[in-house]
């Protein structure tokens, strides 16, 4: 059964056979009976985060029941690499991978002029680029896509594109392929992409690097 739990970069979730590098939550959005989305429920938390496929060997029934005395625990979602999910509106979790959060939230912080944000500041400021009335928020490209930092995603219609070595990569559930094309606007968060000009290096799907 494939369930319905893979990310786009515009935040949609989608079903799809291929296997992610991260999985992540944005809370209870699952109903573990049916092990199905919840209608119209595409988050219940504005701490939208990315967590380790793998992480001192636990274990966890994909949209089961995994909370404390047999609760939902919360809905696990799948990313192609994390540029997807940082696309998405995501972050990094700083339960299973405290040094790459603290390194984002460093960098998240620079790029807007701040010492040191908190993980609830950072989930205010992302919650309000990533949704517009509960539909994915695109962005303007202020100047020449190629001027964008590596791991940047943008789009051109209903495609999307990531941005390395000023080369555009269509996306895929899959993985990535060469492609030319002229994006039309942002889809990465443009904090994140304060955040990747302030040196944090998402880590990208082997499809991107071997080209």
């Amino acid at each position: 059964m494939t369930l319905q739990n893979r990310v786009t970069p515009f935040g949609n979730i989608i079903a799809d056979k291929a296997r992610g590098l991260f999985t992540g939550n944005r809370g209870i959005i699952h109903n573990p009976d049916t092990r199905s989305l919840l209608p119209s429920r595409r988050w219940t938390s504005k701490a939208w985060i990315i967590c380790l496929c793998s992480f001192k060997e636990r274990r966890r029934d994909v949209f089961g029941r995994n909370g404390k005395n047999g609760g939902t625990g919360w809905s696990e979602l799948f990313f192609l690499d994390e540029a997807t999910a940082l696309a998405a509106g995501h972050r990094p979790c700083f339960y299973c991978q405290r040094a790459r959060a603290t390194m984002f939230q460093a960098a998240f912080s620079t790029g807007q002029s701040e010492s040191k944000m908190s993980a609830p500041q950072m989930d205010k400021l992302l919650h309000a680029e990533r949704l517009n009335a509960g539909k994915k928020r695109l962005h303007t490209i202020a100047n020449d896509w190629r001027s964008l930092p590596d791991g940047t995603i943008v789009g051109n219609q209903d495609r999307a594109y990531l941005i390395s070595n000023q080369t555009l990569f269509l996306w895929k559930p899959e993985g990535y392929q060469h492609d030319d094309d002229a994006p039309q606007y942002l889809i990465t968060p443009p904090s994140i992409v304060a955040a990747l000009r302030s040196g944090y290096q998402p880590v990208l799907h082997d499809s991107a690097l071997s080209r």
